[in-house]
């Protein structure tokens, strides 16, 4: 149904016309990433990439059946065994359980293969079909906060214990 890709330095054209493509809908349910995400993409690409490779960061690209750029699910800030999700599909791909399985492929990976034992997640509290994925894979709510200057909530999983 899908296959994440690690980010690698040949995705950053797909990977820029993706977020372009995407900009407005990911801006209805969570903060823009403004002007300058776009005008400065090959230097950020880069440095994702710089991070990535010292181990603070996993970046995927989720990919449909066909092989087609649907969506990206990246592990964050890891350290003590511990990292932050964040996801997002695109607006063509949205309602076909992507995300649910995508987040499911990354927490897998994220036990099996990079050895974390639990990740945290962010979502707005006006996004429900995040917390929706979150709840479908064993994420648990923890603690409301801001996001971007909306009310928001933490959600979190342990890992380990079902692989």
């Amino acid at each position: 149904m899908l296959t994440l890709e690690r980010l690698r330095p040949d995705h950053a054209d797909a990977l820029l016309a993706f977020e372009r493509e995407n900009r407005r809908y990911f801006a209805r349910s969570v903060p823009d990433r403004g002007d300058a995400y776009f005008t400065e993409f090959a230097a950020r690409h880069r440095a994702l990439l710089a991070e990535q490779d010292a181990g603070v960061c996993r970046f995927h690209l989720v990919l449909d059946r066909h092989g087609v750029l649907v969506g990206r699910v990246n592990l964050v800030d890891i350290a003590d065994g511990c990292a932050e999700l964040g996801y997002r599909i695109g607006e063509r791909a949205a309602g076909r359980g992507l995300a649910t399985a995508a987040v499911g492929e990354v927490c897998r990976l994220a036990a099996e293969e990079y050895r974390l034992s639990a990740l945290t997640a962010v979502t707005t509290l006006d996004n429900p079909a995040s917390q929706a994925v979150l709840r479908r894979n064993g994420f648990t709510a923890v603690e409301d906060l801001r996001v971007g200057g909306r009310p928001g909530r933490r959600f979190r999983r342990r890992l380990g214990d079902e692989t």
